[in-house]
């Protein structure tokens, strides 16, 4: 099966109107996410840094809400979406985290590998429609 073929047979969540200046806002909010999520994950893998400072933080998830509002502009079934879907389980899995299900460390590092593998592929599977 040629890969034109593949592609044509994977369903893509509807793409809607997002206008250019946002683009470039969500490249600046995607940066400060990222300054954040560092500074919040160090917390866990560095033993000089007592708990997550809370400036940071509240940048983690000030600026993650803010991403996720930009991406459902143009991604208007995000939450359908392996995009989406990944978003909720890394929540989900800090959520665990934060209140101590799981060893706090080791669910941290899991919730930042996943985020970072969902934000890596290539678009058509990072948009595809699970359900």
């Amino acid at each position: 099966m040629s890969s034109e073929k593949v592609d044509a047979e994977l369903k893509l969540g509807p793409v809607g109107p997002r206008p250019y200046w946002v683009v470039l806002v969500s490249v600046v909010i995607r940066a400060m996410h990222q300054i954040g999520g560092a500074v919040y994950l160090s917390s866990f893998l560095l033993d000089e840094i007592v708990g997550p400072p809370a400036f940071y933080l509240w940048l983690a998830v000030i600026s993650g809400v803010a991403l996720v509002g930009t991406e459902t502009m143009r991604h208007r079934q995000l939450y359908r979406e392996v995009a989406g879907l990944a978003t909720i389980f890394k929540v989900v899995l800090l959520g665990i985290a934060f209140h101590g299900y799981l060893p706090e460390t080791a669910t941290v590092v899991a919730a930042f590998f996943a985020a970072a593998l969902a934000a890596h592929l290539p678009k058509n599977i990072r948009h595809r429609l699970v359900f």
